[in-house]
């Protein structure tokens, strides 16, 4: 198991001038994106600095969903200087841009394909030292202040794929539930998902002992690694606060209690799916977000098309879970009774029609787009979409079921209309 050192409560971030005091940083590099860098959140990081004396730059060049080469800009702006520490101050795509920023830092010598998941990477391990890194979570979602994978779209591609290490992963993420406020209302949504998929998919993806071959090394074991008894409580747990609070941290973005609690759950079952990984909605989110056309999502201030992760993540949930439940039922019954369903005289074989069932009231009740066709595909889209799935190994074959080119076609089919 692996985690990062977690730091939580009002106004923490406050205190970052004083760690990096601590930590003897003479030379730090801030990451956000260019929305945040004028909001509370950046301001609040700034004002710590500057109280301790600690010297930085800041880049806010950060991509919202970023790519191989904004990954590419952030990584030159790193090499060109000699920073100490790395500080992301920002949702999932910030920290992930740091991460990405540290790695190639701290190897000079490496190219951008070497540490890059196979099979589109050389997927090497990491074998330098990284600087250490704070991570600044301000969406409650990606979970990405407790884990070593960083994700981007690879252009050329047109389908996200990322870079999984240990070694990547936050040395603190100062969680200030103070940030989530913040949020517009659908990024509260979309943020929410990507926590609510994190814990089903954690939670049902294939055991660890099931996994297969067995590393050869404890170098090569994976990140994800299937799921298990430890992130098993923590899955299980985030998915009851989401089933509790998403709903008001969504439609009222002064409720405190719920958008806190987001912040947790997030946390929480970054915890789990950090350790044991996610596995079909993850997979195929890639290309639904990598080959968008001319969908601008509301609430999110960009200047190109964009599908955010965690709407691409959920919009094909329930067609997954229907196909999932059969090699473990139990899972996903206990799964549909925590999000609202009655279960006392649900059979076994039904587990997969009632979570999908439940799932599509969840996100009609969340007013989310009705399916892939909402986001602009059609089913001609399919095959580029199933495409894009079948390099995503690294997630794909933690489904608890098998599948093929087929069934991948069916479960995107499925996923063009959801009510």
């Amino acid at each position: 198991m692996a985690s990062s050192n977690i730091r939580y409560g009002e106004g923490v971030t406050r205190e970052i001038g004083m760690d990096l005091q601590n930590m003897g940083a003479r030379n730090v590099c801030l990451m956000t994106d260019r929305n945040l860098s004028v909001l509370p959140p950046v301001k609040t990081v700034l004002e710590s600095l500057a109280q301790h004396g600690v010297n930085h730059k800041v880049y806010d060049e950060v991509r919202v969903e970023p790519t191989d080469a904004s990954f590419k800009e952030a990584i030159a702006f790193a090499r060109k200087d000699s920073f100490d520490v790395y500080v992301a101050v920002g949702g999932g795509s910030v920290i992930d841009t740091c991460k990405a920023a540290n790695l190639y830092a701290s190897h000079p010598e490496a190219e951008f394909l070497d540490f890059v998941n196979a099979p589109i990477g050389k997927g090497k391990p990491v074998t330098g030292v990284l600087k250490p890194l704070i991570a600044v979570p301000t969406t409650a979602g990606t979970g990405s202040e407790t884990t070593g994978v960083a994700i981007f779209d690879f252009e050329e591609l047109k389908a996200k794929t990322g870079i999984a290490s240990r070694a990547i992963k936050p040395t603190l993420g100062m969680v200030d539930p103070l940030h989530t406020l913040h949020m517009p209302e659908r990024v509260a949504a979309n943020s929410g998902f990507d926590v609510l998929c994190h814990s089903l998919e954690s939670y049902t993806a294939l055991p660890y002992n099931m996994r297969k071959p067995c590393p050869p090394n404890p170098i090569n074991r994976p990140a994800y690694q299937g799921s298990n008894p430890i992130s098993d409580v923590w899955s299980r747990h985030a998915l009851n606060v989401v089933a509790k609070y998403i709903k008001r941290a969504v439609r009222d973005p002064e409720d405190l209690e719920a958008r806190s609690s987001m912040h947790l759950a997030s946390v929480f079952a970054g915890i789990g799916f950090g350790n044991a990984g996610v596995h079909l909605c993850h997979g195929m989110s890639y290309p639904i977000a990598g080959n968008v056309k001319t969908y601008r999502a509301k609430g999110y201030n960009v200047d190109h098309p964009v599908v955010p992760h965690g709407l691409s993540v959920v919009l094909t949930s329930p067609a997954v879970f229907n196909f999932t439940a059969p090699m473990c039922p139990e899972r996903h019954l206990e799964a549909a009774e925590i999000l609202g369903a009655d279960v006392s005289r649900v059979k076994r074989e039904d587990a997969g029609p009632l979570l999908a069932d439940t799932l599509r009231q969840f996100l009609y009740d969340l007013q989310v787009e009705n399916g892939l066709s909402a986001v602009g595909y059609t089913k001609d889209d399919v095959p580029d979409l199933v495409k894009g799935t079948i390099p995503q190994e690294r997630v794909t074959k933690l489904s608890p079921r098998e599948h093929t080119e087929e069934d991948l076609t069916h479960l995107f089919e499925a996923s063009l209309k959801l009510y």
